[in-house]
């Protein structure tokens, strides 16, 4: 029997258990987080990280600004060592918030000193190991051991950092932080319920390319499925801004693509839309939703969240489909999941200094 996969798989399955890890990590330390966001007025938070973790600091800047109305924005570790001259606003109170699974990556280290020098702002590391240099060097951490992965993509590792983002953009914003609580259990459910479809798609050898399609909170996520994809199988895919799609890429679609749809709430009308205008070119048709929509059920596959939760708290539950039609996909194609080709686990620089 192969054993393909097996890491990748458990980890994907596992993230009921690991989810409610992190967010009790995160009630553990609300006192820290107190003191270091009441430590001074902060003008603007910076996400960032490498990789998926990068694609996560643009989901968390949105949530971040959305619900404590401070500006974030975010950039790659490297865009921060190497550029400050256009990556730091002039003379504002800025927090760091430095995403790594590992704790290791050269790029996200090496960004915090550059950070201080020019601007003596705060950093804050939410990671996968709480041992690691990046806690060394933030003024505070928030690690959930249990979330450490021996495959080399990382799928819980992500939803758990993503949960801390919410968590810490949902706390300083104020809002009713106890919905969190729901998450862990509509990622098993959809886990449970929607475990065939993933498999039955990332089978379907028909399927040539594949794009991810999201907008807001969810473009990030989006960037996420297609590198996860990208990844794991091998496979020609892409992210895009849901609307954005047409302006371009989609004179790709044929019979042979399939668009996936991380549909929000507020611009559903607008993003089913697009969903059906990629049908009548041709295109298969995967819709994740909170809710049902006119006709959405009638063009192709559709995922229904049902969470009743608002869209902020409810982001992460669009992941775990995803990761199981990377998962299958690979496997399909006969490769392992578990080690993509040309990657490790952390990427190590011996410099990121200007040459």
């Amino acid at each position: 029997m192969s054993t393909k996969g097996t890491h990748s798989y458990q980890e994907i399955m596992s993230q009921p258990e690991v989810l409610e890890s992190a967010l009790g990590e995160f009630y553990e330390n609300i006192g820290h987080i107190d003191r270091l966001w009441q430590s001074q007025t902060f003008e603007q938070v910076i996400f960032t990280g490498c990789g998926s973790t990068y694609h996560l600091a643009k989901t968390a800047a949105a949530l971040s600004q959305s619900l404590t109305g401070t500006p974030a924005s975010f950039y790659p570790g490297s865009e921060l060592a190497l550029f400050p001259e256009i990556t730091y606003p002039k003379n504002k109170s800025m927090l760091l918030v430095a995403l790594s699974r590992s704790g290791e990556t050269t790029e996200t280290l090496e960004a915090i000193p550059v950070f201080r020098a020019v601007t003596g702002g705060k950093v804050l590391a939410i990671t996968c190991d709480s041992h690691s240099p990046l806690v060394e060097l933030a003024d505070f951490s928030l690690a959930v051991d249990a979330a450490q992965e021996k495959s080399i993509a990382q799928t819980r590792s992500f939803a758990s950092m993503l949960l801390l983002s919410q968590a810490l953009a949902g706390y300083l914003g104020g809002v009713d932080l106890d919905l969190l609580s729901a998450v862990p259990t509509s990622v098993g459910r959809v886990l449970g319920e929607y475990e065939d479809l993933a498999k039955a798609l990332g089978t379907n050898r028909e399927i040539e390319r594949i794009f991810f399609l999201g907008s807001g909170y969810l473009y990030g996520l989006a960037c996420e499925a297609m590198l996860k994809m990208k990844e794991m199988s091998l496979s020609y895919s892409e992210a895009y801004q849901t609307l954005d799609f047409r302006h371009g890429p989609m004179s790709m679609v044929n019979q042979h693509t399939l668009v996936v749809g991380l549909l929000s709430e507020s611009a559903l009308a607008h993003e089913a839309d697009v969903m059906k205008d990629m049908r009548a070119l041709g295109a298969q048709i995967w819709s994740l939703s909170e809710k049902p929509y006119a006709g959405l059920d009638e063009i192709g596959d559709l995922t229904l969240l049902e969470t009743g939760l608002p869209e902020w708290a409810r982001t992460g539950i669009y992941l775990p489909a995803l990761q199981l039609f990377a998962y299958y996909r690979s496997i399909s194609k006969g490769l392992d999941p578990d080690k993509p080709n040309n990657l490790d686990a952390v990427v190590h620089l011996s410099t990121m200094s200007k040459k």
